[in-house]
């Protein structure tokens, strides 16, 4: 190993002297120029049939699929955004909706409510209207009674009164009689 780089290093230097010696360049030495085309053309050929072959094709297969996957999304986002429109008219028809059944209720309420009230006014105002008609007859009837015993307290008031004022005791029943020849 030590022997083949040491003949590595010799051949280096014999070169580089061999070099020194032809002077300038070497690409630029005119007698070198019909190798170094036929080398450039091999390369030139080779590369290009490894490019034309193998990395184009390799290439345009990769701008092709991103292609189609570019694509395949902008379908797919047209495809979200016609299904997004849709849920949304959708939703706002139920919302509409929504507030017309709403508004309807409440108002089915209001009335319902309405109508119980006016039952539950009309049952007050009958037993009120009862309670009304019972104590205006318990009042005819007390005033009829307090009228009937009118004649009868007046006699005894009288008959008080009288026997006070003349000191002698006259009783309601000759009393009651005085008064109704005077009451006709």
């Amino acid at each position: 190993m030590i022997a083949a780089v040491s003949a590595l290093v010799v051949a280096l230097a014999a070169a580089a002297e061999h070099g020194e010696k032809a002077g300038g360049l070497p690409q630029l030495n005119p007698a070198d120029f019909v190798p170094q085309l036929a080398w450039l053309l091999v390369t030139f050929v080779i590369l290009y049939l490894i490019l034309s072959r193998v990395t184009l094709p390799r290439i345009g297969e990769v701008l092709e699929e991103r292609r189609d996957r570019v694509q395949r999304d902008l379908d797919a986002a047209e495809r979200f955004k016609v299904d997004t429109d849709t849920a949304l008219a959708n939703y706002e028809k139920a919302l509409s909706d929504a507030r017309q059944k709403a508004s309807s209720m409440a108002k089915d309420v209001r009335d319902r409510l309405g109508a119980d009230t006016e039952k539950e006014r009309a049952r007050i105002e009958g037993e009120l209207n009862s309670k009304l008609a019972d104590a205006e007859t318990r009042i005819a009837a007390t005033k009829s009674k307090a009228l009937a015993s009118v004649d009868e307290i007046a006699a005894e008031t009288a008959s008080a009164v009288v026997g006070k004022l003349l000191g002698e005791e006259v009783s309601p029943a000759e009393v009651k009689k005085a008064l109704q020849p005077a009451a006709e």
